[in-house]
């Protein structure tokens, strides 16, 4: 990788068609509408994508459309979580050997690792590939919660080198800052804590969200990093909240976003089961949150 993560990194939803296999003619579209719209980079397979419900093979083949897709526009980064440090590994390899830039691995989920064991696992990960490593601590997720000075110590890792701080704790964001500005570059990953995070000094922010309205996204990164212009970030930032709030807040995080994304003109299908479609009380709430942002009226009107 030529540049450093930085900005507004979307972790991509999963387009499916009515019989739940996947529509990669939707896939790319979506992919290439992001670009457009201005992201810095792209995630697929995390778990707004729903990797935990696609099989190796489609794993591989969503990883390849994403590459295939971005053609080296902005940089891929690709989610190798599983259940076992064995199936980390080769997801990991295999990322590496199609040409992404990097992984994001969260601690293996439902084994609860100890300290010591999550260590070695993500050692055995650093050992096998020569990319680098961003962390994903999301414990309401995986049931591990990787402290700031466990993190710390990771960092001592060749190819960790991002952090993706997902518990919404404003706290460890300025924490895992302080600790590891000068080795590792955080990102947030709660979107409810975003303007915050980016005002502390985050490398950028990655959201599922972004889906919905990369542009608001881009254009919040915009306006406190490089404008360094918090009034009118704040503004854009109040608008935002709803619609962030109630995705993040509402226990249908990826149901939600693939609806949001189907009002935004970008239809990306039901999730797989045992995850079900937005109900239609559930996209009257969404059209409501959208239209607080101009972005979405707009989208909605056409």
């Amino acid at each position: 990788m030529k540049t450093k993560l930085h900005g507004v990194l979307v972790a991509l939803v999963t387009p499916m068609k009515a019989n739940s296999e996947i529509d990669f003619n939707a896939y790319s579209r979506h992919v290439r509408a992001m670009i457009d719209a201005g992201v810095h980079g792209l995630i697929p397979l995390g778990s707004t994508g729903e990797f935990y419900a696609l099989t190796p093979r489609e794993r591989t083949d969503v990883i390849k459309a994403t590459l295939e897709t971005a053609a080296g526009r902005v940089p891929v980064v690709a989610g190798t979580n599983a259940s076992s440090t064995r199936d980390v590994v080769a997801f990991s390899r295999e990322a590496e050997t199609l040409g992404c830039d990097a992984v994001m691995l969260a601690p293996p989920y439902y084994s609860l690792p100890t300290p010591d064991e999550l260590r070695a696992h993500y050692r055995a990960v650093n050992d096998a590939i020569g990319i680098p490593i961003m962390l994903y601590n999301y414990p309401g997720r995986t049931g591990v919660d990787m402290s700031p000075e466990f993190i710390e110590e990771l960092t001592e890792m060749p190819r960790i080198r991002y952090v993706k701080e997902s518990t919404g704790e404003i706290g460890r964001i300025s924490t895992l800052l302080r600790r590891c500005g000068d080795r590792l570059r955080v990102f947030c990953g709660g979107d409810t804590v975003a303007y915050e995070s980016l005002a502390l000094g985050v490398a950028g922010w990655v959201g599922g969200v972004a889906n919905v309205v990369p542009k608001s996204h881009v254009e919040l990164y915009r306006l406190v990093i490089q404008k360094r212009d918090f009034a009118a970030a704040r503004e854009l930032y109040f608008q935002m909240l709803p619609l962030l709030s109630l995705v993040e807040g509402g226990g249908k995080y990826t149901q939600w976003v693939k609806a949001a994304c189907g009002l935004m003109g970008r239809p990306a299908g039901a999730p797989r089961a045992p995850l079900c479609a937005a109900t239609p009380a559930e996209l009257k709430t969404l059209k409501a949150a959208l239209a607080e942002l101009p972005e979405g009226r707009c989208a909605q009107k056409n």
